[in-house]
């Protein structure tokens, strides 16, 4: 059926007679005003009028600009610049849609542009052009404030500056490190525009990262829930909230992040990978990219990575001076093998890096291969594994071996490959630092035998394993206190003596009424002597390589965190949240010599019977071993 004009409408509703039609056709052709524009202005037709004939024409609902009232949450989803360039006017929150006057509702295109820049579907009502500049200007002029000019709406700076009064927000300039091209011409275009413009979204991920950055935190977590985004950051190991976002900016956020990290943002159903890096002020960030499809949308983890970061000495870490000293001396070694392992986010790479930074010198050859390279050091040959284009651990350790190096750094073993010929390697004449993701430094042992190491090889290889936690330090605001009943009895239930007094966590300004402030290392050192060389060549049990390092003086770690705890370091709580005190809970049997837990009634390795009173009281010698080590 053919779709009717306005002027005939007009005149088959009687509004108009067909001579005053036609002599206003006749002066508007070769002029760019609307037909009701100039029916308005000569008054031939009332405004009501002409609004009951465009519905019928255009099958849009008319709304009255001149006396409309537009919320503010949707006014911040839609920036001023884009309202007035679309001739839109966001007007309400509807369910899922948000309600927009425009001059031309039927425009395609234009409503593609406002979908996309709200993030949310759009509702579109029809409006008279004259009325909607009037209404964009009240509108938005009412919601600007004098420290609000400039491209970021009022209403998203509400929501990013939550909790976050004293940050002064700085230009920050992103870099794509991606080579991955789009094939869809379409996406291009789309994403080189968004690069420029200054939508909600585009300030939102700026500023959240410079929020992340002032906290100094290590991940920003972007979380879809069932009626907003919630955003945390990973602050000294913990998450915390940092903001609230509306759900009707969940999708320009994503993408946001994800044309940053040149990601497919028309993927929405696959996990997906990407990186980028910011430039703010003289700090340079690079930025891991993780995507994962959830019920209520994509989770977005970005890890902030400072490479231009002072890397820190080995007793800034929090290493007591006889492990600080044991694992310099293995560092002298020229050759050899030494572990760093933990559980992700423990600190393995600060660990590898400052021992890189005793090392430099301009006569030692030092080449690493990581994934990626996570901090900047002069004087050393650093290089990123490339697994799309075949550069992994494996073979670029055998490139390495060919640039006559004298130190070799490999970011992580995750491989029998790259374990075997590292260990090789460590075989010729050279050092070798990498690291692994296992407990504790006997259970590295067990890992590499699992990945098809032969004993011997691992025996004959290695020099050292230092496993490693992380815990939070207490800020200066806390205070100490005389150590109650319950704090006297948890130690006790581990055989250990409590100290007269125990720090109490306040909360303050500095650490955000945490109580905590920073993060120290609690550290465990394997040293391979003969005696554990000989129990690792023969593949002994885990329980009696650890006899043997333990007889030679090794140390837990949960009695380097026992210690830090005693100095008023830390608390109980937070020790007891990093790591798991069963192995302080062992005591010698009298008859094999084995570790034995002090619940036993039994020796399970030879079966004798306990003496009653040592079995439930705590384990001597470990008590003896401790307090020798304890302040």
């Amino acid at each position: 059926m053919k779709r009717k004009k306005l002027g005939e409408v007009l005149r088959e509703r009687g509004k108009i007679s067909l001579d005053d039609l036609q002599n206003v056709v006749s002066d508007q052709q070769g002029k760019t005003l609307y037909l009701g524009e100039i029916l308005l202005e000569r008054g031939l037709v009332s405004k009501l009028d002409i609004a009951a004939a465009l519905e019928e024409v255009s099958h849009f609902t008319y709304l009255d600009c001149s006396t409309v009232i537009a919320d503010g949450n949707a006014l911040g989803l839609v920036t001023r610049a884009v309202a007035e360039r679309c001739l839109a006017l966001p007007i309400r929150l509807e369910g899922k849609s948000l309600v927009v006057a425009m001059a031309e509702p039927q425009n395609l295109a234009i409503v593609a542009e406002l979908r996309f820049t709200a993030g949310v579907d759009i509702a579109p009502r029809l409006a008279f052009r004259s009325e909607l500049k009037g209404a964009i200007h009240r509108h938005y002029a009412l919601k600007e404030r004098p420290e609000d000019k400039g491209p970021r709406s009022s209403a998203t700076k509400e929501v990013i500056t939550m909790g976050m009064p004293d940050i002064k927000f700085e230009e920050i300039e992103f870099f794509s490190t991606s080579s991955r091209q789009s094939n869809q011409e379409a996406i291009k275009e789309m994403q080189a525009d968004l690069r420029q413009r200054k939508t909600p979204a585009v300030q939102l991920v700026s500023e959240m990262i410079q929020m992340a950055l002032a906290k100094h935190a290590s991940d920003i977590h972007i979380e879809p829930r069932a009626h907003q985004v919630s955003v945390r950051i990973r602050v000294d190991g913990v998450l915390r909230d940092l903001q609230s976002i509306p759900r009707g900016l969940q999708n320009s956020l994503v993408s946001r992040v994800k044309i940053l990290s040149d990601m497919d943002i028309a993927e929405r159903r696959s996990p997906q990978d990407g990186r980028f890096m910011v430039q703010l002020g003289v700090k340079q960030v690079d930025l891991r990219v993780s995507t994962l499809p959830t019920q209520y949308g994509e989770k977005v983890v970005m890890r902030l990575l400072e490479s231009t970061a002072q890397v820190t000495s080995l007793r800034e870490l929090g290493m007591s001076p006889d492990v600080e000293e044991l694992l310099s001396d293995l560092l002298v070694i020229p050759q050899g093998m030494i572990l760093v392992t933990g559980p992700t986010g423990s600190g393995k790479s600060t660990t590898l890096y400052s021992a890189l930074n005793m090392l430099r010198k301009t006569a030692v050859n030092i080449v690493t291969v990581e994934d990626p390279v996570e901090y900047v050091l002069p004087g050393i040959n650093q290089s990123h594994v490339n697994t799309k284009a075949g550069l992994t651990f494996a073979s670029c350790i055998r490139s390495i071996l060919r640039q006559d190096p004298n130190i070799i750094m490999v970011g992580e073993i995750r491989d029998s490959e790259t374990a075997e010929i590292a260990m090789k390697a460590a075989q010729t004449g050279h050092m070798v630092l990498s690291s692994l993701h296992t407990n504790d430094s006997v259970s590295a042992i067990v890992r590499l035998l699992d990945l098809g190491v032969p004993g011997y090889l691992i025996g004959s290889s290695l020099t050292g394993i230092l496993a490693q936690r992380l815990v939070r330090k207490l800020c200066s605001c806390h205070s100490v206190e005389p150590a109650d009943a319950e704090f006297r009895q948890r130690l006790a239930r581990i055989g250990v003596e409590a100290p007269k007094t125990m720090a109490v966590p306040l909360g303050c300004p500095k650490c955000d009424s945490t109580g905590y402030a920073g993060r120290i290392g609690i550290f465990e050192l394997l040293n391979f002597d003969d005696s554990v060389r000989s129990a690792v060549r023969v593949t002994a049990r885990s329980d009696e390589i650890r006899a043997a390092a333990r007889s030679r003086g090794m140390r837990t770690m949960q009695e380097d965190a026992l210690t830090k705890l005693y100095a008023g370091l830390t608390t109980l709580d937070e020790l007891a949240r990093v790591v798991s005190f069963e192995a302080i809970l062992r005591t010698d049997c009298v008859s094999c010599g084995q570790h034995v837990l002090t619940a036993y009634r039994f020796c399970p390795h030879c079966g004798v019977a306990r003496d009653p009173e040592t079995a439930m009281s705590g384990p001597v010698s470990d008590r003896r071993i401790l307090a020798e080590s304890l302040p």
